[in-house]
């Protein structure tokens, strides 16, 4: 939680700063250098859920950044020791249940 922390405290003095893209995602990766796509993700949408944060522009910026780098291909795959979740089952699901009616 406390490197979370770090990240989120990177992610809003970088957008308060005026940075947005790959140049936020740099200047977070320089002040935590242990920090992985997937902690920047869930840090920004931990600062998306924060109710002390109501600049649109910042709240923006960090959705972006979030959204990008949710849709990388190397997130859920960059060491981080948890299982995924269910969806991956549930899609299986779908594909048995699609090939049935076919």
């Amino acid at each position: 939680m406390k490197e979370k922390k770090r990240v989120y405290e990177a992610l809003v003095d970088g957008a308060m700063e005026g940075l947005t893209g790959e140049a936020l995602y740099d200047f977070v990766k320089m002040r935590c250098p242990k920090a992985t796509s997937k902690k920047i993700v869930r840090a920004s949408l931990l600062a998306l859920t924060d109710p002390h944060l109501k600049d649109r522009n910042i709240l923006d910026v960090i959705y972006a950044l979030a959204i990008k780098h949710r849709l990388d291909d190397g997130v859920l795959d960059d060491g981080d020791e948890e299982e995924p979740d269910e969806p991956a089952s549930f899609s299986q699901a779908v594909k048995q249940d699609i090939s049935r009616l076919s």
